[in-house]
């Protein structure tokens, strides 16, 4: 039987959204992207506010991704301007810009509490080695780093972000605060079960409920370290309400259930 509705501190650690004149040609080209993906959304900030209401979320992560190096400054002007109690905007630097880690420097001085990486879109495997001096001064600026991990629906099935090169990820740099995508890895779970599970690493849920199912969900879930594990909806691509109920309908216990929702998001945050 499903379990009552959960609302209250209810935080969505993965969502997208687009400048009110940029989201109809975005949405449009990303979903031409992507033969059967449904938008739940229309991608302004008004109508994921929306969508947070219907649900109970309080507040969500909004993650920026700088397709091209020059799109840094736009890109943080505009998480400034929607930066709120309940909107907490990660910009986005590109592994190519040669002021990369100036712009990492940026955003820390700006006030953000993170940055958001996606190979696929900026070209780069997750364990390269121009990327070495990029998490190096994320660990240095204190700041989160989430990053897309696994493969993406809308590129070729290339091993950019695989389970095992995350791990060597994080142990060369144990103070980096990274937070994997897709509970891990997308389509790369049965690696994520050898690699990372029960590691301290964090995984958000997006996009893998749906996928996985209940039994293999619960599996995974049950099986990694609850302090390491947050609620996500990668929204606009997956509707922020139909997650949540795929994860109250999982029965997990109570504990475990409200350090997803809220509270492992709250500590990261520092809003406890």
């Amino acid at each position: 039987m499903p379990r009552k509705r959960m609302t209250g501190n209810i935080i969505d650690f993965h969502t997208h959204a687009f400048p009110d004149a940029l989201a109809p040609r975005a949405m449009k080209a990303l979903l031409a992207e992507a033969p059967g993906i449904k938008a739940y959304l229309d991608g302004t900030v008004a109508d994921l506010l929306r969508s947070m209401d219907r649900a109970g979320i309080e507040k969500s992560v909004v993650c920026c991704i700088a397709t091209k190096p020059e799109q840094f400054e736009p890109i943080l002007r505009w998480c400034t301007a929607i930066r709120s109690d309940r909107l907490i905007p990660f910009p986005s630097v590109h592994p190519a810009d040669p002021a990369c880690l100036d712009g990492i420097q940026r955003i820390r001085a700006e006030g953000f509490q993170g940055v958001k990486l996606h190979p696929f879109y900026q070209d780069f495997f997750a364990d390269e080695d121009r990327m070495l001096a990029f998490y190096e001064e994320v660990v240095r600026q204190d700041l989160l780093l989430v990053m897309h991990t696994g493969y993406d629906i809308a590129f070729p099935r290339i091993r950019r972000a695989d389970p095992q090169k995350l791990l060597g990820i994080v142990e060369t740099f144990p103070a980096l605060k990274l937070v994997t995508t897709h509970l891990g890895a997308w389509q790369q779970w049965e690696e994520v079960r050898r690699h990372l599970l029960g590691r301290k690493i964090y995984m958000e849920l997006s996009f893998a409920l749906e996928e996985l199912g209940p039994e293999r969900s619960r599996e995974i879930i049950q099986g990694h370290p609850e302090e390491y594990l947050l609620f996500g909806t990668d929204s606009p691509w997956t509707g922020q309400a139909e997650t949540l109920t795929l994860l109250e309908n999982l029965h997990l216990p109570e504990k475990k259930l409200q350090r997803i929702l809220a509270v492992n998001a709250l500590d990261l945050l520092g809003l406890t």
